[in-house]
């Protein structure tokens, strides 16, 4: 038995999954979906369309900032922790069982609502750059990201060693075409007027086709424009939800958090700033909404050039989608296996042949598509979404804040020393400001989606699941309060 199949043992469980992937890897399936392609592109108009320029050179750097602070954060416990539970299983160590079961839900949903965002913005995006006018119909949209979301599945289906090698072509892939994109962009710019990136306009209302109400408050725009590098740089605990099946997971799977968070975020800085210079006109870019991406890159680019980076960007967003599947698959699977799930016997089953929980993967892939028929409105969906997964990021946060140095004493090998208290109240505090701005008209839905949601776990919990779920089998030895 190695290292890593005692390590596990040590916290309860056996190993079941394949453990094949090394560091670049676990890296990789978290920077694909991250994917400053997908995010960065479908909802660049979320954050251009609220104060200009000023959004990208000043807004993304501050909200990677916050990023980063909880990706380092969650990555000490996943040190400690290297379960694919991730956060379930850490919610339950350092709070207790009900905790747990609240960070499960909470994350499992909202990697649900992400998976629904990737592929509801790349088949968008695709469409309206190539595709034909009956494409942006519902129906048609519904079929299209059902056909996307099912080979997304079925990939996931067939085992880790084909997810692996493309994950491992993603995460190059999307470093390629986003660097070859931003010289290209940079190359055919007017002029690189750097003073666009901090010039604060006010493109709500008609003036941004009407992606964001309009309103005076310059200070309120630019925090509502933070719900784009918010969205973009979510995904990052698919390194804790793949430590299964990660060759030497205590150092790996952290290092794969943050180095994924800190890699997208300046590459996509650099890509974002790239399009603001190239816009020949802000004005015209922003009254065309939604489209002001790919308006500049038609503008900007020679036509050939600008298909063909359309087609690398619309792969890059299919393989976003992908490793989403795979790392939902995994948090639902450890969340049944510890009997979380209704009908947890049959979602945690592992295929003896390709050696992955099938009816979790299919489970996943389902509720995505189900989601888009509630709420087909992307800007929602990436609301809701950002909500539910940065609320799951940082209760274990929270409650390893409350915990350290008390309950948990024992780190693994990759830890922040002292630095580890200040910056989970950082990491609390800035996921409280982005609930309040991910609930904002026209997201005001999403309002509904989470006071439901969360109205849900606490008759869940005290209707039946306090007294049936037991947790994880062991931690260190001892079993769960």
């Amino acid at each position: 038995m190695d290292d890593d199949a005692k390590a596990l043992q040590e916290l309860g469980y056996v190993q079941e999954l394949a453990r094949r992937m090394g560091a670049f890897s676990n890296f990789a399936i978290s920077m694909s979906i991250i994917c400053i392609l997908a995010g960065g592109v479908t909802s660049f108009h979320l954050g251009f369309c609220s104060v200009g320029g000023a959004a990208i050179g000043l807004g993304w750097p501050l909200a990677c900032s916050f990023s980063l602070i909880v990706a380092a954060t969650m990555a000490q416990v996943a040190s400690a922790y290297p379960t694919a539970g991730g956060l379930y299983h850490w919610g339950v160590v350092l709070g207790g069982r009900g905790w747990g079961w609240a960070v499960a839900w909470f994350n499992l949903a909202g990697l649900v609502t992400v998976l629904a965002a990737i592929n509801v913005g790349a088949y968008r995006f695709l469409v309206d750059s190539l595709g034909p006018p009956w494409g942006e119909s519902e129906i048609a949209q519904a079929l299209g990201v059902g056909l996307i979301t099912v080979s997304q599945a079925a990939i996931n289906h067939v085992g880790i060693r084909a997810v692996t090698r493309l994950t491992d072509f993603s995460g190059w892939w999307v470093l390629l075409v986003s660097a070859v994109l931003t010289f290209a962009l940079l190359a055919c710019a007017p002029s690189w007027d750097l003073g666009r990136l901090t010039t604060f306009a006010n493109f709500s209302g008609p003036a941004g086709a009407n992606v964001w109400p309009g309103t005076h408050g310059l200070t309120w725009l630019f925090a509502l424009g933070l719900l784009l590098p918010a969205y973009t740089i979510t995904g990052f605990d698919a390194s804790a939800h793949t430590a299964e099946e990660t060759i030497g997971a205590a150092r790996n799977v952290p290092k794969g958090i943050v180095r994924s968070v800190l890699v997208s975020g300046l590459a996509g800085w650099l890509m974002l700033v790239a399009v603001v210079l190239a816009m020949p006109s802000l004005d015209e870019a922003a009254a065309r909404g939604e489209g002001a991406f790919r308006w500049t890159l038609e503008r900007g680019l020679p036509r050939p050039l600008s298909v063909a980076l359309i087609a690398g960007i619309g792969l890059a967003q299919y393989l976003c989608g992908l490793a989403t599947v795979t790392s939902a698959s995994r948090m639902a699977f450890a969340f049944a296996r510890d009997g979380g799930l209704p009908w947890s016997a049959g979602i945690r089953w592992v295929c003896p042949r390709h050696r992955t929980p099938p009816a979790a993967i299919w489970m996943v892939a389902c509720a995505g598509l189900l989601f888009t028929i509630f709420t087909p409105v992307y800007a929602t969906i990436t609301a809701v979404c950002t909500i539910l997964l940065y609320v799951s990021y940082v209760i274990p946060t929270a409650l390893g804040f409350l915990a350290h140095g008390r309950t948990w004493t024992e780190m693994g090998p990759w830890h922040l020393g002292p630095w580890y208290k200040p910056l989970a109240v950082l990491s609390v505090l800035g996921c409280s400001v982005l609930i309040v701005i991910g609930m904002q008209p026209p997201n005001d839905r999403a309002i509904w989606v989470l006071g439901g949601f969360t109205l849900f776990l606490l008759v869940g919990w005290w209707g039946g699941a306090r007294s049936r779920f037991a947790g994880p089998p062991t931690v260190r030895g001892k079993r769960v309060a």
